[in-house]
């Protein structure tokens, strides 16, 4: 993983805890309702929100599972203002232990789940569903598998080479050859493929399911929304960001030709699109939003200045709400070993996604907050109101207070920390802070999510394993939830 130079070990910093008649009168524990001119029929009882975070519990079909539900269950027994569930797929084709919602045959589990949630929050917690489009993505291959099995030969390969070979002696040559001397015959998506693994981009036009991504897409995610619905979710939140499909649509590395790629008023028009065919599907009464991402971090890549006109078009169209990340992206992450993939928080812009507790002077804490003010101030240039949520490092009362007494944003996410202790809104508002198990920022979790592991914390998963009827991970070291609150004195 990438670290910053400094390399300067912070330590978490949760501040002053509240007494519970401070947290009750707080702007965090005030209730916010969604939309443009926060007039929605869609009402959040606090400004707290859970964002989506992939456990890697659903089946291999991509179904909710027991673990699944247990897993929101514990969340939502803090009872936050909103939770989103996973980045859930809109296709209906294999993709291992992620959600799906592609066919109706997910509805089932999917209500299980929002019936769960419902039950563990005595109905205080609202409930979306992030969802997801990605393109086809290998992973890295041996070299020799690579040239014998991958690589399609060309007369740019012979030539090259310098000869009238035939194709199994261009394939032995380039099995012999340094990587420098390959970097003079492959091209620089073949050398790309070699050496992080092939994937799909929005631009690869000579390709029919690229090409036809704007006329399959909206009916995709519409689908996907109107079986959201049924299953009794509030919402979904539209993923636009990091490195998927969407997200790749609103980059500056977005050329497409036909309309959908190059300047931004092209590079947002499939995200409006689909937005506005998930609109028509769900009609008024069904939050929609979108999770975009103030700046991408990379040489080339999208900006602040990019972001708040997106924010400004997202918030015209309509949408319910804005959810910023930062970075997260392909284009600069590390090589994965030969059969892995690629995983996009492994560079700086993945830091910048999830900062940890090794920094530069600016530490881990609250990195996306001021990205966040430009955006919403930006939002409310345009005349709208559409609550912006930001995320990145908030852990404390008094700096989550802070955004929004400050007007930076108007919700304000916990991940990792709501990850270490899904306790935390509950213990906060009942003025029992101390007992926040804070999170530390390791990344442990990420750890575990980069490997495709069921993700735990650090903090509480090597605790009272010998628990009546716990569960455990896969490798039966570690508990899958967080230990139930101990409450003293009482209450």
């Amino acid at each position: 993983m990438w670290k910053p130079p400094e390399k300067i070990r912070f330590e978490p910093q949760p501040g002053r805890w509240p007494d519970s008649g401070e947290a009750q009168a707080s702007r965090l524990f005030s209730p916010i309702r969604l939309g443009p001119q926060q007039a929605s029929t869609i009402e959040m009882a606090s400004r707290s929100w859970v964002p989506a975070m992939v456990p890697w519990r659903a089946s291999e079909d991509g179904f909710v599972t027991s673990d699944v539900l247990d897993w929101y269950r514990r969340f939502a027994e803090g009872r936050p203002g909103a939770i989103v569930v996973e980045a859930t797929g809109i296709r209906d084709i294999p993709s291992g232990p992620l959600m799906r919602i592609g066919d109706d045959r997910f509805i089932a589990g999917l209500s299980e789940l929002v019936d769960t949630v419902r039950e563990a929050s005595g109905g205080k917690t609202r409930l979306f569903i992030q969802l997801i489009d990605f393109l086809a993505i290998r992973r890295r291959p041996d070299p020799q598998v690579y040239f014998d099995r991958y690589l399609e030969i060309t007369e740019r390969h012979r030539s090259a080479l310098g000869g009238e070979l035939d194709e199994a002696e261009i394939r032995a040559r380039l099995k012999a050859m340094s990587e420098d001397e390959l970097a003079g015959v492959l091209s620089r998506r073949e050398m790309e493929s070699l050496r992080l693994g092939y994937r799909e981009r929005v631009t690869d036009m000579d390709l029919p399911q690229i090409r036809d991504l704007p006329e399959q897409l909206p009916g995709l995610f519409a689908g996907a929304a109107r079986r959201a619905k049924r299953a009794g979710f509030d919402g979904v939140e539209l993923h636009y960001a990091h490195a998927y499909t969407m997200a790749s649509f609103l980059s500056p590395l977005n050329t497409r030709p036909d309309g959908y790629g190059g300047q931004r008023e092209k590079r947002v028009r499939l995200p409006l699109e689909v937005f506005e065919a998930v609109r028509a599907e769900v009609g008024e009464d069904f939050a929609v939003g979108c999770r975009f991402l103030s700046e991408e971090i990379f040489e080339g890549g999208g900006t602040i200045e990019d972001a708040c006109y997106f924010a400004q078009r997202f918030a015209e169209a309509g949408m319910d709400f804005l959810s910023l990340s930062r970075g997260g992206k392909f284009e600069d992450a590390k090589q994965p070993s030969i059969g892995a993939a690629i995983y996009p928080y492994t560079g700086r812009s993945g830091y910048e996604c999830m900062p940890g507790h090794i920094s530069d002077e600016k530490g881990p804490f609250g990195r996306n907050i001021g990205p966040a003010s430009r955006i919403r101030a930006a939002i409310g240039k345009a005349g709208f109101k559409t609550p912006v949520v930001v995320a990145g490092g908030v852990h404390g009362f008094d700096q989550a207070e802070a955004i929004l007494q400050k007007g930076e944003a108007d919700i304000v996410a916990l991940a990792r920390q709501s990850l270490a202790d899904p306790d935390w809104f509950a213990k906060v508002r009942a003025g029992r802070g101390r007992e926040v198990r804070v999170c530390e920022y390791t990344n442990y979790c990420e750890g575990l999510d980069q490997k495709h592991k069921q993700v735990t914390c650090q903090l509480w998963d090597r605790l009272d394993l010998d628990e009546p009827g716990i569960k455990l991970a896969a490798e039966g070291k570690r508990r899958m939830v967080a230990p139930a609150w101990k409450r003293s004195g009482g209450d």
